[in-house]
C-alpha cells in the first residue's frame, strides 16, 4: 500500500472505527441520541446516578514501545498516529485518562502483532524484554493500577511456555494475550501444545486479540486492483478493524472447539473481546451445524465448551443491544468489561456501562467482580 498522509490515516480511522483508533460507538452517539426516545436518558440517567461508584477492571488494554513501534507500523504517519493518541504512553497521560474515566486499574497487552512476527532468539528476547520493561515501568510506578499479559514469542513454543511460567510466577502476570495466526498456524495446531498445557498448568487464560490475515488471505479477502480505493488505506482496515479481524478470532474459537483442544486442555482458559466478536449474532447457528458435526468426534456437546472454557469482554462496543444479545447466550459470570484504550475512549464506555440496566449484581459481576474471580486479583482500594 502506498504512504499516505497524517491527515488521510486519521479520517480514515474515525470513519471506520474502533481498533483503527477511535471507538465506532463515539462516531455514531450523537446520531443514536437524536433517535433515543425522550423517556430513555431519563431512565439511564437514574441507573447510571445509582451505579457512579461502580469501580472497572479494563481487560483489554493496549501499549506499544518505541522498538514495537517500529516493528508493527505500516508508516512513519501510522507511527506518528499511534503515538498521538497515547500508545506509548504508560505514564501520566494514561493514568489521567483513566481516572477520568473512572477505571481503576488496566490489564496491559502490546500492540498487534507483538512479537509474533519476530522468529528464533531475536523474538525471545524481544518479548522477555517488553515484559520486563511493564514490570519495571508502569506496574512499579503505579501500584495497583496495572496488570499485564504476557507478550510470548510463539514461534518458539517452548521457550514461550518457559516465558508465560516466568511472568506468572516471578512477575505476576494475569496469563497470555496472543495476536492472530502465528506464521499461518492457529493454537489448534499441535506446535503450540507446549503453551496450551503451561497456560493450563499455571491455571492463567489466554487471550485471543485478532491479528492481520496471512498474505493470500488478505489478496483474496481483502486486497483491490481499484488503486483509488486503497489510498486512504481501506484494505487495512477492511481486513483489521472494519470486518476482517473479528470474524479472524471467531474462527480461532471454532477451530480449537472443533479440533479437539479443550478435550485435550479441558481446563485452558480462553478471553475473547470486541462483545465477542460476532458470537453472539452466529451463536445459534454454530451450534446446530457445528454441534451435529462434531457430535462423534468430541467428549461435549458443542455448546458445553463455550460455556466451560471460554470468558467475553466488552471492549471497544459499547452498545446495549449487544451486550443483551451477548447475555442470552453467553453467563453474566462469563462476561468483564474493557475499553481497548487508547483505540475507545475510557469515559465513553464506563459512562455506557453505568447507565445499562442491569441488576447491579450483575454489573458488579462484569465491571470488576469476574475479573476479580478470574485473575485472582482485587480493585485496589482509593
Amino acid at each position: 500500500m502506498k504512504s499516505m498522509g497524517r491527515r488521510g490515516f486519521l479520517a480514515a480511522a474515525t470513519a471506520l472505527g474502533a481498533g483503527a483508533g477511535l471507538s465506532a460507538y463515539a462516531a455514531v452517539s450523537a446520531a443514536d441520541e437524536d433517535e433515543t426516545p425522550a423517556k430513555t436518558p431519563a431512565k439511564t440517567s437514574d441507573i447510571a446516578l445509582r451505579d457512579r461508584d461502580l469501580p472497572f477492571i479494563g481487560a483489554e488494554e493496549t501499549f506499544s514501545t518505541p522498538e514495537l513501534l517500529k516493528l508493527n507500523s505500516i508508516n512513519e504517519d501510522h507511527i506518528a498516529y499511534l503515538e498521538e493518541i497515547g500508545l506509548s504512553d504508560l505514564g501520566q497521560r494514561r493514568i489521567g485518562d483513566m481516572d477520568k474515566g473512572g477505571l481503576n486499574v488496566q490489564i496491559l497487552s502490546a500492540h498487534t502483532p507483538s512479537v509474533q512476527n519476530v522468529p528464533g532468539k531475536k523474538g525471545i528476547d524481544l518479548a522477555h524484554r517488553l515484559n520486563r520493561q511493564l514490570v519495571e515501568g508502569p506496574i512499579a510506578k503505579y501500584p495497583g493500577r496495572f496488570k499485564a499479559f504476557a507478550t510470548l514469542p510463539l514461534q518458539s513454543p517452548e521457550a514461550a511456555a518457559d516465558e508465560l511460567e516466568r511472568s506468572v510466577k516471578e512477575d505476576g502476570f494475569l496469563g497470555a494475550l496472543t495476536n492472530g495466526h502465528i506464521t499461518k498456524k492457529y493454537l489448534d495446531h499441535p506446535d503450540f501444545d507446549p503453551v496450551l498445557a503451561r497456560a493450563q498448568a499455571l491455571d492463567v487464560p489466554i487471550y485471543l486479540h485478532p491479528g492481520y490475515p496471512a498474505d493470500e488471505i488478505f489478496k483474496i479477502y481483502y486486497s483491490t486492483t481499484r488503486s483509488k480505493y486503497a489510498e486512504e488505506l481501506q484494505p487495512y482496515i477492511f481486513s483489521g478493524s472494519g470486518y476482517g479481524w473479528h470474524q479472524e478470532v471467531l474462527t480461532q474459537c471454532i477451530r480449537m472447539i472443533t479440533y479437539g483442544v479443550f478435550d485435550r486442555f479441558p481446563r485452558l482458559k480462553i478471553i475473547i473481546g470486541h462483545m465477542g466478536e460476532g458470537l453472539p449474532f452466529y451463536y445459534k447457528r454454530i451450534l446446530e451445524d457445528m454441534g451435529e458435526s462434531t457430535e462423534n468426534s468430541l467428549e461435549k456437546p458443542f455448546a458445553q465448551y463455550f460455556k466451560d472454557n471460554f470468558w467475553v469482554t466488552t471492549s471497544a462496543f459499547p452498545q446495549t443491544e449487544l451486550l443483551d444479545l451477548l447475555l442470552k447466550f453467553i453467563s453474566v459470570d462469563r462476561v468483564m468489561f474493557a475499553t481497548d484504550y487508547p483505540f475507545a475512549d475510557i469515559k465513553v464506555q464506563t459512562d455506557w456501562f453505568r447507565g445499562v440496566d442491569l441488576p447491579r449484581e450483575h454489573k458488579e459481576k462484569i465491571a470488576f467482580r469476574n475479573a476479580e474471580k478470574l485473575f485472582r486479583m482485587k480493585v485496589p482500594v482509593k
